[in-house]
């Protein structure tokens, strides 16, 4: 009885959930970028209080191929676009919202030049946050003069726990420069505005300061799931794969290159666990799996101003606009004030 009640409370939002576009977004330099199933659109507020908004349609792999549409497989293939959409997001909002020099034209960088900085970033990334705890993990066991192999199951409990620190401490120390604070209070603004599109037939931004911070789809909260899940996955895998070389420092090397193609699977799986829980908040176990997540929330998030909410709504609108079909721009525009572009359409 107390189960069926529980179902009837969640049904309008699962239903809400099943009838709407998903749209998912990430704070950017003074704005907010949105993405739904057929658009892109940022939204940034520029020093002189214009609001620039680049809004185009999108054609995702989604839409041309079934194939990348398949559980496990869509997890990975939207880490991707998602790191392709925020570069361009950051540097469309770097643009705009850095006062410009006089006389001096800001360059936009290439598809090329973006092409590169994203590989760069993911190899560096890769390489704080994989390369580094495995071989602090493989370090430690030689401290301690007892080494410990990646066939074992405390290698990559450790290896896991040194990621959550390196995470957390990063977190942690970006936090306190002035211009990361004010990217989490958009941050903040844009799970407020994605809360009160998934809950409200209708909204604007006093319903959306309503809402809370924290939502379980956000990226760190993926984060978390990603490392929880390689945890999983590497003590699986890893005592499958036999020893062929044996210097202790270059076969951990060969172990950390396997790492890499794992990444996707890792990403996948994580993906699906993430849409779940938010598809069933009500689930104890996708619950514990997720509180993690929404607990460092409270570092990535921060209660935004209110022309930060509108920056956040007018991004939405937009999306919600192109979904049904009422919009079809393409490009840059800029407006005086949020009334008069959320006027538009």
């Amino acid at each position: 009885m107390q189960r069926s009640k529980r179902f009837r409370k969640l049904l309008p939002l699962l239903l809400a959930d099943a009838a709407k576009p998903y749209i998912g977004g990430q704070a950017v330099l003074e704005g907010v970028m949105m993405r739904s199933p057929g658009s892109f659109v940022v939204a940034v507020r520029r020093p002189d209080g214009e609001i620039a908004v680049r809004a185009e349609p999108w054609d995702n792999v989604f839409t041309r191929y079934k194939l990348f549409r398949l559980p496990l497989l869509r997890g990975a293939v939207v880490l991707i676009e998602s790191l392709w959409n925020g570069f361009a997001a950051l540097n469309f909002s770097a643009e705009h919202a850095a006062p410009e020099e006089e006389g001096k034209p800001v360059e936009k960088p290439s598809q090329l030049a973006m092409a590169g900085t994203l590989v760069f970033s993911l190899l560096l990334g890769l390489a704080l946050f994989s390369g580094v705890p495995h071989f602090l993990t493989w370090g430690l066991g030689q401290l301690a003069g007892h080494p410990i192999d990646t066939t074992s199951y405390a290698f990559h409990v450790i290896d896991g726990l040194f990621q959550l620190v390196i995470f957390v401490g990063y977190l942690a120390l970006i936090s306190r420069m002035p211009d990361i604070r004010r990217v989490f209070q958009y941050h903040g603004a844009e799970h407020k505005t994605i809360w009160a599109y998934e809950t409200l037939p209708t909204f604007d931004v006093d319903d959306a300061a309503k809402q809370t911070t924290l939502h379980p789809r956000c990226g760190t909260s993926f984060l978390l799931l990603v490392v929880g899940v390689s945890i999983a996955i590497y003590s699986i895998v890893f005592p499958l794969v036999p020893r062929v070389i044996e210097n202790d420092f270059l076969n951990n090397l060969a172990m950390l290159g396997i790492k890499l193609p794992l990444m996707f699977p890792i990403a996948g799986a994580s993906y699906e666990l993430q849409r779940l829980s938010a598809r069933h908040p009500g689930n104890l176990l996708l619950r514990a799996l997720t509180a993690p997540g929404l607990w460092m929330q409270r570092i990535t998030t921060s209660e935004p101003t209110r022309d930060q909410l509108e920056i956040a709504v007018l991004a939405m609108k937009r999306c919600i606009a192109y979904e049904e079909g009422r919009l079809s721009e393409r490009g840059v525009t800029l407006y005086r004030d949020y009334e008069g572009a959320i006027a538009v359409p």
